[in-house]
């Protein structure tokens, strides 16, 4: 004859008696100084024949890209994006072709603020050029989000004592601490209020412009975390 095996006691989710279980969530909210700002520049062609959009794309686009390099170390990626070049047809019948579009996109990424300004203004000074920003960010490994997360968790250590202590007791042990995330709220290209400046710029000016004053958007540091403690049998 097989004896039954004893099946496990259920975990009990909300403590017992001998050790009531508190549950609190942790939060912290911080306001900090970006670390990087990103730039987005189209660089744009067109001509009555594909060859000839296509040689002036290629030579405003290495324009761009030179201009970029200059900076150095203040910018710390450089990216090429989507390339195209695309026929405009004549209205009316027939697939007769008026002209060629020729589109380029690039991204880069400053740390140096005080250059920042100064690029963009010079983007914007080159013929058919656009460009797009700055967005603010932090980087994916700030302290920033350190410091978040551990200000949440003592903010949830500070609640749950206070709990405890509103019925005479402390707390024992800690059962659970759960991080239900700790995130910048702006997405890499945010497009909230006063986060965007735009410029576009059909033909260079006789005197280079003066370079644009920006100012940095602080960010928003988002962080929770839920945590359970047992703590010792109140007196009631």
């Amino acid at each position: 004859m097989t004896t039954p095996t004893e099946e496990p006691s259920p975990a009990v989710p909300y403590g017992t008696p001998d050790a009531p279980r508190i549950a609190v969530r942790g939060e912290a909210r911080l306001e900090v100084d970006p670390e990087i700002a990103r730039i987005g520049v189209t660089v744009a062609s067109r001509g009555k024949d594909r060859r000839t959009a296509l040689d002036d794309l290629t030579r405003r686009n290495t324009t761009a890209l030179d201009l970029i390099k200059t900076y150095g170390d203040a910018v710390e990626r450089l990216e090429t994006g989507s390339f195209s070049i695309t026929p405009q047809l004549k209205e009316g019948r027939g697939e007769r072709i008026h002209a060629y579009h020729g589109r380029v996109h690039i991204t880069a990424e400053l740390t140096d603020f005080t250059a920042l300004g100064e690029l963009t203004t010079r983007l914007a000074d080159l013929d058919l050029t656009r460009v797009d920003g700055p967005w603010w960010a932090l980087r994916p490994d700030s302290p920033a989000h350190r410091q978040a997360r551990q200000q949440a968790v003592r903010e949830a250590v500070q609640r749950a004592r206070e709990y405890a202590e509103a019925l005479g007791t402390t707390l024992a042990a800690l059962v659970e601490l759960a991080d239900i995330g700790a995130e910048n709220t702006p997405p890499a290209y945010p497009t909230a209020a006063g986060s965007r400046m735009r410029s576009a710029a059909y033909g260079a000016e006789a005197t280079a412009a003066a370079p644009l004053d920006l100012e940095p958007q602080r960010q928003r540091v988002h962080a929770q975390v839920n945590a359970r403690f047992t703590m010792a049998p109140p007196q009631l």
